[in-house]
Parts: structure tokens; sequence; C-alpha cells
């Protein structure tokens, strides 16, 4: 199995489950500055141009969601139930309530705090930010208020919803989101610290490799 990747939220959650899965896995960093997204090659596997992006002998995926559940199938994990078609659906109204709700009221935080300085692209915009605070405390109230007596997102568990909504949010305090009512969503997410292959998803030298050869292809 090849697991290809960037450091971003969408692989980090990918390459988190497979660690805790214990799943191995060639992991390839695509070289970004090299223009690796946008090789011929690449895009042959993921016509998006975005990662991540699995290749399983003849099964080739993209979209993060998508992978996941593959990686919990392939090892009969119930973090993606395969038999249990009321808890996937359980599982599939917080995955699409991330992509359409949650994923956009915090990705601004993350993206003026985190990935601006990681890839150096200039500096917090004030405006952008104070523009995305009505969003997401219009959003974070429903998370708030379901996480108030549970410790998981969905089947009272542990499951790919948890590590899909947490991915963009696990950086809260370096990206500066104003959680201080949110008690319930901090308090989600500083527990899946304790996971060590949450806390921990990117590839060493010892289990990852790069491609140069992506970007020139």
């Amino acid at each position: 199995m090849k697991i290809y990747w960037i450091r971003a939220q969408a692989p980090r959650r990918v390459l988190a489950l497979a660690k805790h899965l214990g799943i191995e896995a060639d992991c390839i960093e695509i070289d970004l500055g090299a223009g690796g997204l946008k090789a011929p090659s690449y895009l042959a596997l993921n016509p998006n141009g975005k990662a991540p992006t699995m290749v399983d002998g003849e099964v080739t995926l993209w979209e993060s969601s998508a992978i996941m559940a593959y990686l919990c199938a392939k090892v009969g994990s119930d973090m993606w139930p395969v038999q249990q078609p009321a808890d996937q659906i359980e599982i599939l109204r917080w995955l699409s309530w991330n992509d359409n709700h949650w994923s956009r009221a915090v990705g601004p935080f993350y993206f003026e705090h985190v990935i601006k300085p990681s890839f150096h692209i200039g500096e917090p915009d004030p405006a952008e930010l104070a523009a995305a605070v009505p969003g997401l405390h219009k959003v974070a109230p429903v998370l708030e208020g379901h996480l108030a007596s549970r410790d998981f997102v969905a089947c009272g568990r542990l499951t790919i919803a948890d590590f899909q909504l947490a991915s963009m949010a696990c950086d809260w305090r370096q990206a500066e989101m104003p959680f201080d009512a949110y008690p319930n969503i901090t308090r989600w997410l500083d527990r899946l610290m304790a996971i060590p292959a949450w806390a921990e998803p990117w590839p060493t030298k010892a289990n990852a490799s790069q491609m140069p050869a992506l970007a020139n292809a």
C-alpha cells in the first residue's frame, strides 16, 4: 500500500488512522515546492491534484473519508462499521456536517495561523479572521451541545468521524480559534491527543519516502 501525503489536515487524518490501526504503508511525501501535486504522474492517480491519495494493489482512492473507510474495512475496524448500517449512517451524518459546516467555520483560522506560516505565504489577515468569527459561533454550538454528554462524535466510540472533525481543529490553540465558550469541544479535542497515532501522525524517515520524480514526470 502507498499513501501519498503532504503536511496538511486531510492527509493527517488518513496517516493517523493507518498508524492507529497498525497498517503498514509506504508513505510518500509529495514535494510541493517542486510542483508534485501537478505532475502528470500524480494527476493520473488523483485528477484533483490534491492529497491524500491511496494506492493498494489495483485500488486507487482519493478523498480522505473514503480512504479511511477503506482502511477500516481492510482490517475489520469498527471505526467504520462495515456490518452495521445504522452506525454507518450516523457516521456519514457527521462526515457530511464536517464538510459542509464545521471545516468551513474553522478553516479560516487554521489557514491564517497555521498554513500561512508553515508555507511562508504571508501574515495572518485580521480582516479575514474577524469575518470568520460569526460563522464559527453559528456552527460550534451544534457540536458543543452534541458533546455535552458524549466522549465521541458518533456511535459512542472512536470512529473516523472523530478524526475527520478533529483534524481541522486539533491545532486550535495555535490557530487561535475562539473556543472559550465551548469547553466540551476543547475537552474532546484534547482527549483525542492522548491517542499516540493522533498526536504524532506524521511518518518518520524510517517509514516514509519522497519521490522527487513525481514533480518532474
